[in-house]
């Protein structure tokens, strides 16, 4: 077996190959996931006008809701995490011991969320039996219970996912999830053309269709896999790795969902009415039985720039910094690229979000699912989220910049403080803001968390004398200038259309704040040659090596 010769490569080469290999990468996830967000908006238009905001769309919301956060901590979160770093190099150096390893891997997820989702189910039920008297919350944990095994399905998708990014193939997993929207598209329609419909078991069809799209996307997966790897029963030599990897599990789940942890919070506190009651503690909750149904929707919004870019360029950089873990230089060039993709891209969608908020809410949700109160609400929770799209951005890079140089203890002690701030002001924001205060403590738990990565990621370059930190605070200068002229023209556009209570005015506003937004930042970009912008829709190899050389000098 040839041992591959990185070393015959100058530092240049390695640079200017991990800029290729993200912008690219980073294009072909954020492509394919702005067409999945796409179709997943029409999904959550069509969904909202059978629920609405209201008790079912809460109890909906929360079935929803559940099974994701697993998926996110497990199947995309920390075994992901743990698994693809190891699986890389194997891949790299080792087939048949990566194939070991992978068939490892899956027999194992496979096996312990079984066994997670028996026993839930098992309390589910008891709980359910136990609580007759309480109808609100018997319906929402049948919900919760049929849609429960969606969660090992799409665990076990999420890690063959993992195996394709660390192959080069992005986009069948960056795909996997139109899945998804097609089949609650296709169980939501018949629902307005069935008379005397009721939203109310209506529920259970869309959660079952949930429950098969997972089903779908495992088998869309293997099918993506067939010759990359050769599934096998000879397993024993990959018994160490899999104790190693399942060591950093832990820390890793912490560290890498914090983000997910949290709104599983707000989940919870939202659904505290539909639950417990209107009282807390013989005072009146804050919150109503539409809190979650609002909460859910709002999330929906600021997720959609999230999962098109920033955890996009996450995802594309994780297998290369895990390859170039022990290459000072080509690790430290591939965060710094990681860091001003996130941010070319996380600021402005910040910004925007944050002007266009109740228009989108009227456009989107009005007319048929939110009531005027629901479209105010849910405008002031996309407020507080919006705020830090950029910071959640970065968590996702930073943290996965640690797991590829195997440093798990670092962000999950991080996150822990985050997960505590973020409680702390879950259950004291909420007296004074309601819905909205939710949002914003997710927000500012993940500002804090932000930065102390971002101090402590220093140690992970700066020993090696390439961090890169000049050239990524003279990007952002540029990124702060042309976000704040992106602005201007979308706050204006806002201003001199929209007109409280007219969806047609609202969503001319909404159109109109984008274009000129989008307009004026990507004429910002051309015109100060951003490298930013180069890296996403540079193709060719040879000509990102000369941009790259050319940006290195230039900055």
């Amino acid at each position: 077996m040839t041992t591959p010769q990185r070393s015959s490569h100058s530092p240049a080469e390695h640079t200017d190959g991990a800029s290729t290999s993200i912008g690219s990468a980073t294009r072909t996830v954020a492509g394919l996931t702005l067409g999945s967000r796409i179709l997943g908006l029409v999904r959550d238009l069509v969904t909202v006008r059978v629920f609405g905001d209201t008790a079912i769309g809460s109890a909906f919301a929360a079935a929803f809701a559940i099974p994701n956060m697993f998926r996110r901590l497990f199947g995309e979160g920390a075994l992901s995490a743990a698994f693809i770093p190891e699986y890389t190099r194997l891949a790299d150096t080792d087939r048949d011991a990566a194939d070991a390893f992978a068939s490892l891997t899956i027999a194992m997820l496979a096996l312990v969320t079984g066994v997670i989702t028996v026993l839930i189910e098992i309390g589910l039920l008891a709980v359910v039996i136990a609580s007759k008297d309480n109808p609100d919350r018997v319906y929402s944990l049948e919900l919760v219970m049929v849609m429960l095994p969606f969660m090992p399905l799409i665990c076990i998708a999420a890690i063959m996912g993992g195996m394709l990014q660390s192959h080069g193939r992005f986009a069948p997993w960056a795909a996997a999830p139109i899945l998804l929207n097609l089949c609650i598209i296709g169980a939501s329609v018949p629902y307005f053309f069935v008379a005397d419909a009721s939203a109310h078991r209506w529920a259970f069809v869309i959660g079952i269709a949930a429950v098969g799209s997972a089903l779908l996307q495992v088998l869309w997966s293997m099918h993506a896999l067939r010759g990359l790897v050769r599934w096998t029963k000879a397993v024993r030599t990959a018994h160490a790795r899999a104790r190693t990897m399942l060591r950093r599990m832990i820390p890793v789940i912490i560290g890498l969902g914090t983000l997910q942890l949290n709104s599983f919070v707000d989940t919870l506190i939202a659904m505290y009415p539909s639950w417990f009651g209107s009282t807390l503690a013989g005072h009146d909750y804050p919150l109503d039985e539409a809190s979650n149904a609002i909460l859910f929707y709002a999330q929906r919004l600021y997720q959609f720039p999230l999962g098109v870019f920033g955890i996009a360029v996450a995802t594309a950089a994780f297998p290369t910094l895990s390859r170039h873990a022990d290459n000072a230089i080509a690790f430290s060039q591939t965060l710094r690229r990681g860091l001003r993709l996130s941010l070319y891209i996380g600021i402005p969608a910040s910004i925007g979000l944050f002007i266009v908020r109740e228009p989108m809410l009227m456009t989107l949700y009005g007319k048929g699912g939110f009531s005027e109160s629901g479209i105010a609400r849910g405008s002031a929770v996309l407020g507080g989220y919006s705020l830090a799209v950029w910071a959640y951005s970065l968590n996702q890079l930073y943290t996965r910049a640690f797991y590829a140089k195997n440093d798990t203890r670092t962000p999950m002690l991080i996150a822990l403080g985050a997960v505590v701030l973020n409680l702390t002001l879950n259950v004291t924001l909420i007296w004074r803001f309601r819905e909205a205060g939710l949002a914003y403590s997710t927000a500012i738990s993940a500002l804090a968390q932000c930065i102390a990565l971002a101090i402590a990621s220093r140690r992970l370059t700066d020993s090696d004398g390439h961090s890169g930190g000049g050239s990524v605070r003279s990007g952002l200068t540029r990124i702060l200038i042309g976000t704040a002229l992106m602005g201007v023209a979308s706050f204006g556009a806002v201003w001199l259309i929209a007109q409280p209570g007219s969806w047609a005015r609202n969503a001319g506003a909404l159109a109109g704040a984008s274009v000129a937004g989008a307009g004026i930042y990507a004429i910002w970009s051309i015109l100060t040659s951003m490298p930013e912008l180069r890296w996403l829709i540079e193709r060719s190899t040879d000509g990102t090596r000369k941009a790259t050389r050319h940006d290195d000098k230039e900055l």
